[in-house]
């Protein structure tokens, strides 16, 4: 297994650094290991939170296009990595509290909405891109991070929003500077591992069986267009686009 990420155990606090130059996109592969290694994590008894972050340029840049560009078919397990992941994060038995700083894009998106508490640096930006590139995902986590309208700009434009105005909107506990994202996150992080193992444990089971929102059931039905999608060739078009860095041509824009 090829973790995209460096991963540290200490003091309760697991601290997982997203590491897969140039722009943290994951391919098929990447996300299945990741979703597994979170998994693994929140079954450990020596973890009490997991701190997710990311080295590099931005937090995550989303899914691999070129893999996607090379062969659409890949889509399925693009689809199942991302949705195993997202998963992780969210049904994971301790909190998952997550620093981003940089590019927050698709993936990435789906990753810090389904984590418990969102710390950003001021540079940090939240989009989902994939009107662009020929594909759709992870507005169920916009959608609980910022509200319907935002979502539905955010996901009809693919025009991103700044860490001020997430910050506005209540999706992240704190905006801060990049020198100071990971020292302000593992404050957060340590003041939950200083807490009873079990009291934490219950109290994130309790918090996701109130949540109005099924966040798993919601993605799923999402995905269904995504992979509906990607079998048009405008989809296509768009990928070939992106790894061609030039302007899409849809022939057929009824």
């Amino acid at each position: 297994m090829a973790i995209p990420a460096d991963t540290k155990i200490e003091d309760g606090i697991a601290c997982v650094v997203l590491n897969h130059p140039p722009v943290n996109a994951f391919d098929s592969m990447g996300w299945n290991d990741l979703a597994t290694h979170i998994r693994e994590l929140g079954e450990n008894d020596d973890v009490n939170v997991i701190l997710l972050s990311a080295a590099g340029r931005g937090f995550c840049a989303g899914v691999d296009i070129k893999e996607l560009a090379e062969d659409s078919s890949v889509i399925t397990k693009v689809n199942k990595g991302c949705y195993d992941t997202f998963a992780a994060i969210y049904d994971c038995a301790v909190p998952v509290v997550a620093a981003a700083h940089g590019f927050v894009l698709g993936g990435g998106i789906g990753m810090v909405g389904a984590a418990d508490l969102l710390v950003a640096s001021d540079d940090a930006t939240f989009g989902l891109p994939e009107i662009d590139r020929g594909a759709l995902g992870a507005a169920t986590h916009l959608l609980r991070m910022f509200g319907m309208q935002k979502t539905r700009k955010m996901l009809l434009t693919g025009e991103p929003i700044t860490a001020a105005e997430a910050y506005r909107l209540g999706a992240v506990e704190e905006v801060t500077t990049r020198d100071e994202l990971l020292p302000r996150a593992m404050k957060l992080a340590e003041s939950i591992a200083s807490k009873s193992p079990k009291a934490v444990k219950l109290a994130k089971e309790s918090l996701n069986g109130i949540e109005l929102l099924d966040l798993k059931k919601s993605y799923r039905f999402e995905q269904g267009f995504t992979l509906e999608l990607y079998t048009s060739p405008d989809s296509q078009e768009a990928r070939n686009a992106f790894v061609e860095k030039r302007d899409a041509s849809f022939k057929d824009k009824r």
